[in-house]
């Protein structure tokens, strides 16, 4: 997978440096990730899910009987449906279903539980419009990933209905950042750095909460009866061991669980996937996997 190509991509987030203030912060995430459009044939249509924006995609094609609901990243302080919107609408072209991103609320202004509480509200709008749970996929990169961890396990604790698998990018699973390759890959990864995610914890987590918490840190999960998730990483990211610590602890728990590790690649590629090989081909994967499971 071109060389020249993820290089391109450190480039493009190296010539925007991450700024100080947080709407600052939120304006470049919208900018690096969508810095190309989405493609000529997407149809985009707005959603209002019980006050929480939200955006329906679909291509020629998509079965509109099958969701897959994704969760931006952005370290549940900056993210949105605009800066996520390539991957999400190439995801659901691979997957062939419509998409619906959630734009839950961020901190600092809107600290846990909310992005929790906006992401129950998604499952719960999906839901309303007669769509099986065995025909939804719930899938987040980042912080989004651990979302949609903390989503299932909430649905799991009531005894509800469960989607029928979780695609998880990149995912931040781990708020007590202990994490190994947070050392070892500090100097090959562009965007996460522990100082980084430090700053997004303290801003995402009220004063005292434990930060082993399981709605927050899913490491820590009992993951036993979760449905079958695919994990996908890239070997240049200081969340690698946040990705596969879950991965084990899925599969401890008999949870049918498929881990890949992408060489070369950055946190959450499948952003830039326009012009990144690498990230259309961990969408395909991850369409295929999708598909098999709602089909099954």
């Amino acid at each position: 997978m071109g060389q020249s190509e993820i290089d391109a991509v450190r480039a493009l987030l190296s010539s925007k440096p991450r700024p100080v203030g947080w709407a600052e912060r939120r304006q470049r995430l919208d900018e690096v990730g969508s810095v190309w459009p989405v493609a000529a044939d997407v149809t985009l249509a707005a959603a209002d899910v019980d006050g929480v924006p939200a955006e329906w995609s679909s291509v020629p094609g998509s079965d509109a009987s099958r969701i897959l609901m994704f969760f931006h990243g952005g370290g549940y302080c900056s993210g949105s449906i605009r800066s996520h919107r390539r991957m999400v609408t190439e995801a659901g072209r691979a997957a062939g279903m419509r998409t619906l991103a959630i734009g839950y609320r961020l901190a600092p202004e809107h600290p846990f539980p909310a992005a929790l509480e906006d992401a129950l509200a998604g499952w719960r709008f999906v839901r309303k419009q007669g769509i099986a749970a065995k025909h939804i996929a719930i899938g987040g990169d980042s912080a989004g990933g651990g979302l949609t961890v903390a989503l299932i396990n909430q649905l799991r604790e009531a005894r509800a209905e469960l989607p029928a698998c979780a695609w998880l990018v990149s995912p931040w699973t781990d708020l007590t950042m202990s994490g190994a390759t947070l050392a070892t890959k500090d100097v090959v990864d562009p965007i996460v750095h522990k100082a980084y995610l430090a700053e997004l914890a303290d801003a995402y987590l009220p004063a005292g909460m434990d930060r082993k918490d399981p709605r927050v840190s899913p490491l820590y999960a009992d993951l036993h009866g979760f449905p079958p998730t695919l994990i996908q990483v890239g070997s240049a990211e200081t969340l690698l061991a946040d990705a596969t610590r879950f991965a084990e602890a899925a599969g401890a728990a008999d949870v049918p669980v498929t881990l890949e590790i992408w060489p070369q690649m950055i946190h959450a590629w499948h952003v830039w996937n326009a012009h990144l090989e690498g990230g259309r081909s961990a969408l395909v994967n991850a369409g295929a996997f999708i598909r098999k499971c709602v089909e099954d």
